[in-house]
């Protein structure tokens, strides 16, 4: 995997570049709350260190893997980056379940 050993990395920060709409030194930012958008943003656009910034931030793959991902694209990439099969992301299980209810 890409990332193995996360956890022996330097503290990182995610680049504000990528949550530029929103004031990260605001003292109501909550990281944990905005964990969706967060980690949406890091798998469209981020760069290494903003990977290792979110595994330290979130806790590793786990929590990242429950993130619902809207773009086919941004599924694959995380299972070629995170080595997961397509049916372990929650996005993948919920775009089936709506194909299966819109067919029946």
């Amino acid at each position: 995997m890409f990332f193995d050993g996360w956890e022996k990395q330097p503290k990182k920060e995610i680049s504000p570049a990528l949550l530029w709409e929103y004031d990260l030194s605001s003292k109501d930012w909550d990281w944990q709350k905005m964990r969706k958008i967060v980690v949406s943003r890091v798998i469209e656009r981020g760069r290494r260190d903003d990977y290792y910034a979110m595994f330290q931030i979130y806790g590793g793959f786990r929590k990242v893997r429950e993130i619902p991902l809207r773009e086919k694209r941004d599924m694959n990439w995380c299972c070629v980056l995170f080595g997961l099969k397509m049916e372990d992301l929650c996005s993948y299980r919920k775009m089936l379940l709506r194909k299966r209810l819109m067919n029946s």
